[in-house]
């Protein structure tokens, strides 16, 4: 039997996927008309600050937001595990790479989805255009970056508070 959180979760990741998928053929048809890829172009960084000011602009201190919260309670599961720091983990330890990164994205997966959407919905609020390629990059980012450096940083600073009070 299925949960809610689980039902939710594949509904949103359908809802992204199907995102991309209807807004695939336009940014075909612009790579082709205009010989370049938007997501490579100078005019994608052209248009990096209209996103901080138009529609949408909220989800840039929200994502990052939510995903620090979730950051720094997986880092103090860490720390209660005694586990080294996330980021230092996922470089070093090969042998458990894919099961830190399984766990990582089950925590902020939803998220991610979320700023994928919300990046395709504000992109044509904004543009009149969804480049599929901008959503990819900026919706992850604004989410994965964030959750991996505050998690490594909740599990080091909890550590050494717990080795300084301990003794």
């Amino acid at each position: 039997m299925m949960r809610k959180h689980d039902i939710f979760s594949k509904a949103l990741f359908v809802i992204a996927v199907a995102v991309l998928v209807v807004a695939l053929p336009s940014a075909v048809i612009d790579t082709y008309q205009n010989g370049r890829i938007y997501l490579f172009s100078r005019q994608f960084l052209d248009e990096l600050p209209l996103r901080l000011t138009g529609p949408g602009r909220l989800r840039f201190v929200l994502q990052p937001l939510i995903a620090i919260v979730l950051g720094c309670r997986s880092g103090l599961a860490d720390a209660r595990g005694r586990h080294q720091p996330f980021i230092y983990r996922l470089v070093t330890d090969s042998g458990n790479r894919k099961n830190l990164l399984r766990s990582g994205l089950s925590v902020v997966g939803n998220l991610v989805a979320m700023g994928i959407v919300l990046d395709t919905v504000a992109q044509f609020l904004i543009y009149g255009l969804v480049h599929p390629g901008a959503a990819i990059v900026l919706g992850p980012v604004l989410v994965c970056f964030p959750y991996a450096v505050s998690r490594a940083l909740a599990n080091r600073i909890s550590q050494l508070w717990h080795q300084r009070f301990r003794t």
